[in-house]
């Protein structure tokens, strides 16, 4: 029903949303700004969904992870999860089934909205970016569909070549995500010793 997402944005229960199993952001942490916004304020913007029934006719097999929810939310899905900790009853929604084709575009047009925002964890872009490089086939491919440059996206992957540990480090603000990006695009010997340079430049001079 591709004329459902022309039509005035509808409040619904919470119990009929449920999030995008293809949703490339994997955690939905430190929330409670959010829902406090959303306590304060109420929702400034509707959230973008697709009916169950569209989503399921394109993603056979993921009738467990939507369950028995009316729709699925593609944009809007840490909004939906901060009205459930601000304890709200309903969410104004805005449905477009044409969002439903494919994987693909499941997954694209929830990593396009979640790119531009400073609040997705860095580490959770990169990751949803090489998610989306397997998709298309090429970091090329991505940065034409993303309207970015390739080093763009060359620089956001890098963090994935970091070990474990320094990706802890990025997480927690211990490592900064631009000297982090420089040093996973460095030949693996060297990566150690320049995240070693980086952590101690930001150290605060003991008084």
């Amino acid at each position: 029903m591709n004329g459902e997402g022309r039509r005035p944005p509808a409040a619904v229960a919470l119990e009929q949303l449920v999030h995008n199993p293809f949703n490339p952001r994997e955690a939905l942490t430190d929330l409670e700004e959010t829902a406090a916004s959303l306590r304060a304020k109420g929702q400034i913007q509707p959230v973008t969904v697709v009916r169950t029934t569209a989503f399921l006719a394109a993603h056979p097999g993921q009738e467990k992870a939507v369950g028995a929810a009316e729709y699925v939310v593609i944009d809007g899905n840490r909004r939906l999860a901060a009205a459930h900790q601000a304890a709200l009853a309903e969410l104004r929604i805005d449905v477009n089934d044409d969002l439903a084709a494919t994987a693909a575009d499941i997954l694209e047009s929830a990593l396009i909205a979640n790119v531009h925002r400073v609040d997705v964890p860095p580490l959770d872009q990169a990751k949803a970016i090489q998610e989306f490089v397997q998709v298309h086939g090429s970091q090329g491919q991505v940065a034409k569909r993303l309207g970015k440059t390739p080093a763009w996206v060359s620089q956001r992957l890098a963090l994935l070549e970091l070990t474990p540990e320094l990706q802890e480090k990025v997480e927690t603000g211990e490592l900064k995500v631009e000297p982090a990006r420089r040093i996973g695009r460095l030949p693996k010997e060297q990566r150690e010793e320049e995240a070693q340079k980086a952590l101690n430049a930001v150290k605060t001079p003991r008084q």
